[in-house]
């Protein structure tokens, strides 16, 4: 991190207390920024944010798709570096409630970037895309110049977005850059429907793993601190590389199967593999992973965890948390 660049800077972070949010908090916290976390539930019981930390910042309670609360803490604030992270990220919330994922992931997407459009103290605004944004392709690894297909709610909410993004940037020039990233996983995770956190959770507690697909869909997997790291680069090169309008994919480019996956995380928690094919996901797409290739040229990004380093440290986190 380069704090030297950070100092005196003004950084919000919408869901800061969410998974990538709460990691990336903590990372900012330790440069020479005042931070601000925005976030629709804070101090919950749930996060790796320590209460020294919520003492090093400002938080702010609220709602991404309340515009008006957006717009005062950005201009009273005079915010000049944005981490757009609050999103619904659960892709069967979505699709049982495709008005959250709408009203979350596109209209606070639209506000963030209506709010700075007149802000002159605004530098950068980095917002987190998916890589589901692309939909489904045939031509694999996604690079950054794949269309946009997403054909249900979460993909759409997050195809929608980067497109919102793309036109505040092009028709208002609005200092605003994409990250999409492959399935992050980390410590900070308490969402136990993902894989990676539900598999080690079976494995050291000794219960059968239930797969919803049927084990043969493909994924990259990229360690949550790989994905900070890609951030902070990428705002602290934002003007220094004039990165407005672009776009980019943080992935460990080593995609595997989910029972390939599996078989690792019972392998490194020193337990036999004992899962379940369930075969019952819908509408999920079955090969997806990322090409990094202008992330590395670029931003000079590079990812630090291989899967196994990765997911050891994730076991080490998730057998020190309580329950």
């Amino acid at each position: 991190m380069n704090k030297r660049f950070w100092k005196n800077k003004k950084v919000l972070i919408t869901g800061f207390e969410g998974f990538l949010g709460s990691n990336l908090t903590k990372a900012m916290l330790t440069s020479t920024a005042k931070i601000f976390g925005l976030d629709i539930k804070v101090k919950r019981k749930d996060t790796i944010l320590a209460p020294a930390d919520y003492k090093n910042m400002i938080v702010i309670k609220g709602s991404v798709a309340d515009y008006v609360l957006l717009k005062d803490t950005i201009v009273k604030n005079k915010i000049n570096v944005i981490f757009h992270l609050a999103a619904e990220a659960i892709v069967g919330t979505c699709q049982s409630n495709p008005l959250t994922a709408f009203s979350t992931n596109v209209r606070g997407t639209w506000n963030i970037l209506e709010a700075c459009r007149n802000a002159k103290h605004v530098q950068s605004i980095i917002i987190a895309s998916s890589d589901k944004a692309y939909g489904a392709h045939k031509k694999l690894p996604y690079k950054e110049g794949a269309p946009l297909t997403g054909k249900h709610p979460y993909d759409v909410s997050k195809s929608c977005a980067d497109l919102i993004a793309n036109t505040y940037f092009h028709t208002y020039d609005l200092p605003v850059t994409v990250t999409r990233c492959g399935n992050i996983y980390g410590p900070g995770d308490f969402n136990l429907s993902r894989i990676v956190p539900d598999a080690i959770r079976c494995a050291v507690g000794g219960r059968t793993l239930l797969i919803r697909s049927d084990g043969k869909f493909i994924r990259d997997y990229v360690y949550v601190d790989d994905i900070v790291n890609g951030y902070i680069v990428l705002a602290e090169n934002f003007k220094k590389l004039g990165l407005g309008g672009e776009a980019f994919n943080f992935s460990d480019e080593h995609p595997i199967t989910v029972v390939e996956l599996v078989n690792k995380i019972f392998k490194i928690s020193g337990k036999k593999p004992d899962y379940k094919i369930l075969n019952k996901a819908r509408y999920e797409i079955k090969q997806q992973y990322l090409s990094a290739d202008k992330a590395r040229r670029i931003l000079g990004w590079r990812t630090k965890y291989n899967l196994e380093k990765g997911l050891a440290e994730t076991i080490k986190w998730i057998t020190g948390c309580p329950g």
